[in-house]
């Protein structure tokens, strides 16, 4: 399989909450896994669901959640410094983007219409991005590419 690419599996117990659709764990490389443990963060408590109309992401304690119609595109980004990405979610005070980070090789920062909130529980800081890196980052592109709501632009014909 090309590199990030891994099948995507159906929504049942998805631990990001999306409703129907696809669901899509987080990779852990092992110099990410212990700090990740450390704040609740496993394969068992972390994922991103598309679906419903929904696109939904967890990361331990951390949740974003969105309507699909929210989604203003992606991009593949990586590799991340382990001191800036290893552990909790990560915000950027830089571009206020929020990371949800298991490796530091590959990953794919969503960026919304709507700035959305995650980071901490009084929903002060909105964020205008967030990185996941999912085990199939090309698929989780293409599962929010292909959403239903997206305008495929006039017929040439």
């Amino acid at each position: 399989m090309a590199r990030g690419r891994r099948a995507a599996v159906p929504c049942r117990g998805d631990p990001a909450g999306a409703p129907g659709g696809a669901t899509f764990p987080f990779r852990f490389s092992p110099a990410f896994r212990l700090s990740a443990l450390v704040f609740g963060i496993g394969p068992s408590s972390s994922g991103v669901g598309v679906g419903g109309g929904v696109f939904a992401a967890r990361y331990g304690p951390w949740r974003v959640t969105t309507p699909l119609a929210n989604v203003a595109g992606t991009e593949v980004t990586g590799p991340y410094r382990w001191h800036r990405a290893a552990g909790p979610a990560r915000y950027s005070a830089a571009d206020h983007g929020l990371t949800f980070a298991s490796n530091g090789e590959l990953g794919l920062c969503i960026t919304f219409v709507d700035p959305v909130v995650g980071l901490e529980p009084a929903k002060v800081l909105h964020h205008p991005s967030l990185t996941v890196t999912v085990a199939d980052v090309v698929g989780l592109a293409e599962a929010l590419a292909r959403r239903p709501d997206r305008d495929p632009g006039p017929d040439p014909h």
